[in-house]
C-alpha cells in the first residue's frame, strides 16, 4: 500500500492493524476512509489468519470526528450530510457486531466520530495524554454515530450526560475509574502496550471466542430473562461444534489417577 492511501493495513502475525492514514485532517472521517474501514471489516471477518484487528491513527491524532469539508461540500452539491453519516453508523455497527475482537489504540485526540469509533470497538488502550470527548455541540452538530446510544453503556450516565451536553474534551486519566478504557499509558508505550494486549486476546481466538463475542453483541439491552436463555443456547451450540469435551479432558489428564480411571 501506499501512503497517499486513506487507510493503510499492516498484518502483524495474528493481529490485522488499521491505521486511519489522513494526519492531514487529523483523520477526519470522509467517504474514501470509510469505504475503506468498511471493506477491511468482511476481509478481516473472513481471514482465518485474522485473529484480532486493531485501529490507530496515523499523525498527530487517532480520529477528530467527521470531515467538515466533506459535510459542506454534500450540503452544497444539495445532499444531506446524514446520508453520509448512515454510512458511518453501520460501519460502526458492524464492528460493534463483529464476531472478532477489535482494540482501538488512542493518541492525540478522540473526538465525536474518532470516539464513536472507538466506543464501536472492544477493547480500548490509550495514551494518557489523549483528549477524549464528543464534542458536537461545539459546532452546534448532534451525534449520528453512535456516542449518544454506547457512550452511556461505556462510562456511565453522569459522565455521559456532561461530555454530550457540554461538548468538553478530557484527557484519558479523567476515564480510569469508567472500566472503559482497558490501559492508559505513556504514548511511547502505547505500541507495545497495546500490542501486548491484541496478542493476549490472539491467543484466546476460536470459534468459542466468536461464539462469546457475537452473544455479547445480541444481548446487549435484551431483557434478563431471554439474555440468559440466548446464553444457555450459544454454550449448547458450542459444546460439539468447539469440541468442548476434548479439551475437558487434555486439560484433566495430567491430574487424573489411576483410582479415578476405575
Amino acid at each position: 500500500m501506499t501512503g497517499t492511501e486513506p487507510l493503510l493495513v499492516e498484518q502483524r502475525g495474528p493481529v490485522r492493524w488499521l491505521l486511519l492514514n489522513r494526519p492531514e485532517r487529523r483523520n477526519a472521517l470522509d467517504v474514501t476512509l470509510v469505504e475503506a474501514l468498511d471493506k477491511q471489516i468482511t476481509s478481516a471477518e473472513t481471514d482465518p489468519d485474522t485473529a484480532v484487528i486493531a485501529v490507530a491513527g496515523k499523525g498527530p491524532s487517532f480520529c477528530a470526528g467527521g470531515d467538515f469539508h466533506e459535510f459542506l461540500q454534500l450540503h452544497d452539491a444539495g445532499h444531506h450530510p446524514v446520508d453520509f453519516l448512515a454510512d458511518v453508523s453501520a460501519c460502526f455497527s458492524r464492528i460493534a457486531a463483529s464476531p472478532k475482537p477489535w482494540v482501538a489504540v488512542l493518541h492525540g485526540h478522540a473526538v465525536a466520530g474518532g470516539l464513536e469509533l472507538a466506543l464501536a470497538c472492544d477493547v480500548v488502550v490509550a495514551a494518557d495524554t489523549t483528549l477524549i470527548g464528543d464534542g458536537h455541540l461545539n459546532r452546534r452538530l448532534v451525534p449520528a454515530g453512535g456516542s449518544s446510544v454506547r457512550l452511556p453503556h461505556a462510562v456511565g450516565r453522569g459522565l455521559s450526560r456532561w461530555l454530550l451536553l457540554t461538548g468538553e474534551l478530557l484527557p484519558a486519566p479523567a476515564f480510569e475509574n469508567t472500566g472503559w478504557i482497558h490501559a492508559i499509558v505513556p504514548e511511547a508505550d502505547l505500541e507495545a502496550t497495546a500490542t501486548r494486549i491484541c496478542q493476549q486476546l490472539a491467543e484466546r481466538s476460536g470459534p468459542a471466542q466468536q461464539r462469546l463475542k457475537t452473544l455479547l453483541h445480541r444481548i446487549d439491552g435484551m431483557a434478563p430473562e431471554q439474555a440468559l436463555r440466548e446464553e444457555l443456547a450459544t454454550f449448547a451450540d458450542n459444546w460439539p461444534a468447539s469440541a468442548v469435551a476434548d479439551a475437558l479432558r487434555d486439560f484433566l489428564a495430567p491430574h487424573t489417577t489411576k483410582a479415578d480411571m476405575k
